[in-house]
Parts: C-alpha cells; sequence; structure tokens
C-alpha cells in the first residue's frame, strides 16, 4: 500500500519556511509525523516533532516508513537518495525545478530497491479522513470509493471539491506531478488502484504532453475492469508552447489532447468536456 492512516511519516527539511508551514497542516489533519530532518539542526523540535540530522538515525528512533522532501532543488537528489538507501517506503517529492537527470538517478534506484516515490513538483497524496501527506487543501472531500489520480495541481483540486461536495467519497487522491521525469507514473498508480478493494471506480485528470495517458489507456483497456472517468487539460494549447509543467508540450501530433481523449475512448473510459461533468458520470455508476 503506498499509504495509510497508520503510516510514520518523515519530513525532510522541517526547519525551512514550507516545511514547517505544511508540517502544521498535515499534523492537524491527523497524518502520523513522527520526525524530521535537517543536517545540522538534530535535536530541535517543530510542533513537538523531534529533528534529526539523519534519515536513518529518525528511523532507529521512531520506524518511520514514508518521507515527504521539502527541501530546495538542488537539495534534492542528495535527500531522496537519503530517503532510499535508509529504505523508506515511499519518498514525496513536493519541490519544483528538479533537475531531469536527478529525477532519472532517483527513479533508476527507487526501481532497483523496489521502493515508491511520487513527484517531484506534485501536491502529493491524500487518504481524506485519515492521512494527508502533501499541500493540497484539506476539506476538499471525504473518505469513499473513489479514486483520483492527477497529473495537473490546481485543477484537480477543483474537481476532487466538486465530487466531495457532490457527496462522493474519495479513496485516494493521489496527485502525480507533470514533470517529465516522475516517480509513480499514471499507468502505475491506475494499476494499484484498479486491485484496491476499496476503490470501486477511477478518476483520471491528464493534460497535453508525452504519451503517458495513451500507454495507460492501453493498459485500462486489457486489464482494468473497474469504471474510468477522464478529463484531458489543454485541448486548446498551442503547438510547441509550454503549458504550466515541464511535460506539457506538444509537438504535431504527439501529446495532444485529442490524441488522448481518443485512445482513452477507445480502452472503455467515459470522457467529461468540463471538470464539473466528473461528478455526474461518477453518480451514473452509484
Amino acid at each position: 500500500m503506498y499509504i495509510n492512516e497508520n503510516s510514520k511519516v518523515i519530513v525532510q527539511g522541517i526547519t525551512g519556511k514550507q516545511g514547517m508551514f505544511h508540517t502544521k497542516i498535515m499534523l492537524n489533519y491527523g497524518t502520523k509525523i513522527v520526525a524530521g530532518v535537517t543536517p545540522g539542526k538534530g535535536g530541535q523540535e517543530v510542533y513537538g516533532v523531534p529533528v534529526f540530522n539523519e534519515v536513518k538515525e529518525a528511523i532507529q528512533e521512531t520506524s518511520a516508513d514514508t518521507s515527504i522532501i521539502f527541501v530546495p532543488a538542488r537539495f534534492v537528489l542528495g535527500a531522496v537518495l537519503e530517503s532510499l538507501d535508509a529504505g523508506i517506503m515511499m519518498t514525496c517529492i513536493i519541490t519544483e525545478n528538479v533537475p531531469v537527470f536527478d529525477m532519472i538517478r532517483l527513479v533508476e534506484k527507487a526501481t532497483e530497491k523496489r521502493l515508491h516515490l511520487i513527484g517531484p513538483n506534485c501536491p502529493g497524496m491524500l487518504i481524506p479522513d485519515k492521512i494527508k501527506l502533501g499541500i493540497m487543501p484539506s476539506d476538499m472531500c471525504h473518505y469513499g470509493d473513489v479514486a483520483i489520480i492527477s497529473k495537473s495541481g490546481t485543477l484537480s483540486y477543483e474537481i476532487t471539491k466538486a465530487i466531495g461536495n457532490s457527496d462522493i467519497g474519495v479513496s485516494a487522491y493521489v496527485g502525480i506531478g507533470g514533470d517529465p521525469v516522475r516517480g509513480t507514473t499514471m499507468q502505475e498508480a491506475v494499476k494499484y488502484y484498479s486491485e484496491d478493494p476499496i476503490t470501486k471506480i477511477i478518476v483520471l485528470i491528464g493534460e497535453i504532453g508525452s504519451d503517458e495517458e495513451e500507454k495507460t489507456a492501453e493498459f485500462i483497456k486489457n486489464n482494468v475492469s473497474k469504471p474510468v472517468i477522464a478529463y484531458i487539460v489543454g485541448k486548446s494549447a498551442p503547438e510547441g508552447k509550454r503549458m504550466g509543467h515541464a511535460g506539457a508540450i506538444i509537438s504535431g501530433d504527439f501529446g495532444t489532447a485529442r490524441g488522448k481523449v481518443q485512445a482513452l475512448k477507445a480502452a472503455g473510459a467515459l470522457i467529461a468536456d468540463s471538470p464539473w461533468d466528473v461528478p455526474p458520470i461518477i453518480k451514473k455508476f452509484l
């Protein structure tokens, strides 16, 4: 399992401005933050959370199994390598502008060690009413049986809030991020939640760029029996122009919203024409 209410979380970069800010919010949500890590700041406390100099030391003292990264981009490589070497099962990288070659190294390392990464440049993960591992709004929804997997950040908040306002429960919100090289891919997340006994319906929020949605569509077609609803961002994006995320760029016929919609339709997914069409489509299956 990626994360659950029993996950013991380390905040790497807890003494920084963003680390402190989001640690307080996650603690208030009920997340079990058992330690923080900032080299040279060991022995301090942040909101009652002990700070250690190294991840291994934090694990020895707390048995932590999950980490969230709030360090500047130039320090992400070292921080995540430390987390992976220590055996942390899930590392969530919130930081944006992480160099591509750093992420290639980290993804290879995580794959080699059979550990999980989410991000970078992502909002994180939420199991409503149980655990918040990220920077998404805390009041989007309550627990239920719809998994939301998104490359987009802010728009996914709108869709998830609309789902929650429609009295539809969410089993998990997973913001995988939109950088070209990332940890968990959309296909991997779909595979996980297609096998999750709690999840009954999967919602995908994709965007232009890459062929990730097309690969996910092929997987859905051959492996997923649960209903899948998709919304694709960027229908009017001009060719060759980066739109928000580093990976959100189209070139010729590659990475277009139309191509992604066609692939997902062919795989049996239902396509929402607007973000606010998602809840009514979900209700057809409830």
